[in-house]
């Protein structure tokens, strides 16, 4: 699913019109009547409603949908605030035709406005802005959002709650942002509904098909995607009835220090569970016990050290390389980490503490190899980026880094997101608050690491691995619930994903 900047969706409505041979009215007519299907299924008709309509496309929405729900035997109650005497032409529109309701009680406000009385039993319709303010709201406006947000009423925000920007809200003043219960976006979202600190204001999101011409919406370039299965489904290869365990890859592991095998572990069987051939666990000579009896399936590469990983070992029989989880940050393992950077040429998966060592040695971002990845929590990508004062930052900063060392970075969290050397954002829909817990990145370092040595692209290995991690912790989710989900649980699925994956 395609997210497109705000800047855009003029251009799709417009491409529609062409395209359709419609009006802009007509469309506008399309929009209020999905709208209003969506409000009528969960709101019956004895709820008061109370209309909030701005001067401009999202406020002829609004009134074109109390309209329709008036003609369905709704009370309603609608204000629309016209105080520098300009409407856009299809706001105009749908005030002549609102008026001539009397069964609507109408106010247009050019000067005074008394608020009405808001209960916990009205449901508000927020209509003043869409997505195309490119500044706080202020004065009046920002007057009513305060009454809106301050009041006990059920908000609906049409589009887009009215002040929050479609991408970059760095400069907003947040307590100038109406705070929906739903926000009913118009078809496609917005990338702001993306980043967790915009949840507040968003609500439960709904997205409404408002007819946007599907060649339009095809044709129409844009940087950033929802994954979705049908993304995913046709990258899985399938196996050949005459492969051997060598056509899979050989894989290496460097991960666990002493006190964390558990995170070695956890990547080595996610790794296993995910199709790979054969893989190596380079890890403290302390650790070899458990691992052996943990991982059978696993060859185990003893470092000389007991406790820390040490040592470089050669990679040029492997396939595909992971580093990182539970090494620690010690100081030979340090000096190991950056020497075995300075000797690999294939392509790397780091993560964890070989992050945090990267971000204490960033010149060593010049001796990654080309297209291998990153997979930081936002934490450890500030600890590489810079402090961030939000989503949006967080992502300029990391596409920059992705560009500068032409590696893929993966973002982890609520819609991990993946960012290319090419400056695309694909963002993952699967997973639940229930994988918030300790080794589930682990278990993501051992998906990919898997899927690299089976010959996937890092592009491909990058979005089959976050969307087959989430579709575990998806199906763990429905068998043992959010709360008491942990990193194995997710690897016990993993064969459920693939195998829906490979239908």
């Amino acid at each position: 699913m395609k997210i497109f900047p705000t800047s855009a969706i003029k251009t799709l409505d417009n491409n529609t019109i062409e395209r359709e041979g419609i009006s802009s009215t007509d469309l506008m007519e399309r929009a209020a009547v999905a709208l209003t299907d969506a409000i009528v299924e969960q709101w019956s008709s004895d709820v008061p409603v109370v209309i909030f309509a701005g001067p401009g496309n999202n406020g002829g929405d609004a009134l074109a949908v109390a309209r329709m729900l008036a003609e369905k035997g709704y009370g309603v109650e609608a204000y629309l605030f016209n105080t520098k005497g300009v409407l856009s032409a299809d706001c105009e529109y749908n005030k002549g035709l609102v008026e001539m309701m009397p069964e609507i009680k109408f106010y247009e406000i050019i000067n005074e406005f008394t608020p009405p009385l808001l209960t916990i039993d009205h449901l508000v319709i927020d209509g003043l802005f869409g997505s195309g303010i490119n500044k706080p709201l202020s004065g009046g406006f920002a007057a009513v959002v305060k009454l809106i947000n301050s009041s006990s009423a059920t908000v609906v925000s049409i589009d887009i709650p009215s002040g929050l920007m479609g991408e970059d809200n760095s400069f907003n003043i947040r307590a100038n942002i109406v705070r929906a219960d739903v926000t009913l976006s118009l078809q496609l979202p917005k990338l702001a509904y993306l980043f967790p600190e915009n949840e507040e204001f968003i609500g439960e999101l709904e997205l409404v098909n408002i007819g946007l011409n599907p060649e339009v919406i095809e044709e129409l370039d844009t940087n950033y995607t929802i994954l979705e299965i049908e993304d995913i489904q046709p990258l899985i290869k399938p196996r050949s009835r005459f492969a051997h365990k060598g056509s899979f890859g050989h894989a290496l592991l460097i991960a666990g220090s002493y006190g964390m095998a558990g995170a070695s572990i956890l990547a080595a069987k996610a790794c296993l569970r995910s199709g790979v051939g054969l893989l190596t666990v380079h890890a403290p000579f302390g650790n070899n016990s458990i691992l052996q009896t943990a991982v059978p399936e696993a060859i185990i590469e003893n470092d000389g050290h007991e406790r820390f990983y040490t040592e470089p070992t050669d990679t040029d029989s492997y396939k595909a390389i992971a580093i990182g989880p539970g090494i620690g940050k010690n100081e030979v393992t340090e000096l190991a980490l950056l020497e075995q950077l300075r000797e690999c040429q294939t392509p790397l998966i780091l993560d964890a503490d070989a992050l945090n060592i990267l971000a204490n040695n960033r010149i060593a971002l010049n001796n990654l190899p080309k297209n291998s990845i990153l997979t930081p929590h936002p934490k450890e990508l500030e600890r590489l980026v810079g402090k961030c004062q939000n989503s949006y930052e967080r992502l300029t900063k990391a596409a920059e880094l992705a560009r500068t060392a032409q590696v893929y970075i993966i973002v982890k969290g609520a819609y991990s997101t993946i960012i290319t050397p090419s400056n695309s954002y694909f963002f993952n829909p699967t997973g639940n608050p229930g994988m918030a817990t300790a080794g589930s990145g682990d278990v993501l370092t051992g998906i990919l690491l898997a899927l690299l040595a089976q010959g996937y692209t890092t592009e491909e290995a990058c979005k089959i691995g976050v969307f087959a991690h989430g579709l575990a912790g998806d199906s763990a989710k429905k068998k043992l619930g959010e709360i008491s989900l942990i990193a194995s649980d997710i690897i016990a699925h993993l064969p459920m994903a693939f195998r829906l994956l490979s239908e």
